[in-house]
C-alpha cells in the first residue's frame, strides 16, 4: 500500500482571510444571534454553527461573506425556533407537582427500579418489553413494529420477563404459571 505524504515541515495553516473575517466579524454576529435568541449561550451556539457553515462554503461564496454567515445565522434562529416548537414547554423544578400521596411516592419509586432493571436487558429484549407492556400492543403488532416473527417476540418477551424477575429479585417459585403470576407473554 502506498500513502502519499504531503509536506508535514510546516503545520496546515487555516486560511488566513477567514481567520481575519472572524475576528472581524464575530462580535458583530454574536449581537445579531443574541438578538435573534435572547439567549447568550444559544446565540454562542448558533454563531458557531454559523462559522462552520461558513468555513465549509469559504471559497464558494460568491458574495459577502458576512451576508452569507448572516443569513445561515438567520435560517439557523429559525430552525432552533421551530424544533423549540415542537418539544414541550420547560418548567422549572419549583413549579413540578409534589406526589400527595405516599402511594404516588412508591409507585414512582417502583417505576425507577423497573426502569434501572430494564436498561440492564439486551436492546431488542427492552424493545419487545415497550412495545408490549407499555405500548400495549399485540404480539402481531409487535412483530410487525419490531421486523421480528411473532415466535421470536414471544421468545423476547419471556426472556425479559425472566431477566427481570432475575434482576429485582422476583425468583418464580415451582409450579406457578406465567398466568398464575398474573403474567402474559
Amino acid at each position: 500500500m502506498v500513502v502519499a505524504h504531503e509536506n508535514t515541515s510546516q503545520p496546515q495553516q487555516p486560511d488566513r482571510e477567514f481567520e481575519r473575517f472572524v475576528v472581524a466579524e464575530s462580535a458583530g454576529l454574536l449581537r445579531s444571534a443574541f438578538l435573534l435568541t435572547g439567549d447568550r449561550g444559544h446565540a454562542e451556539d448558533l454563531l458557531q454553527t454559523a462559522l462552520l457553515r461558513t468555513l465549509g462554503r469559504w471559497n464558494a461564496i460568491a458574495g459577502s461573506p458576512r451576508a452569507y454567515a448572516s443569513e445561515v445565522l438567520v435560517n439557523l434562529s429559525r430552525d432552533r425556533r421551530r424544533s423549540l416548537g415542537r418539544r414541550p414547554q420547560e418548567v422549572p423544578e419549583s413549579e413540578l407537582p409534589v406526589a400527595a400521596e405516599p402511594d404516588d411516592r412508591l409507585q414512582v419509586l417502583e417505576r425507577d427500579v423497573i426502569t434501572r432493571a430494564a436498561r440492564s436487558l439486551p436492546r431488542v429484549q427492552r424493545e419487545v418489553l415497550a412495545c408490549r407492556f407499555v405500548l400495549d400492543l399485540s404480539v402481531a403488532d409487535t412483530a410487525a413494529a419490531l421486523s421480528l416473527a411473532e415466535g421470536t417476540v414471544k421468545s423476547y418477551s419471556a426472556r425479559a420477563l425472566a431477566g427481570l424477575r432475575e434482576v429485582l429479585g422476583d425468583e418464580p417459585t415451582a409450579g406457578r404459571s406465567n398466568e398464575s403470576r398474573g403474567l402474559r407473554c
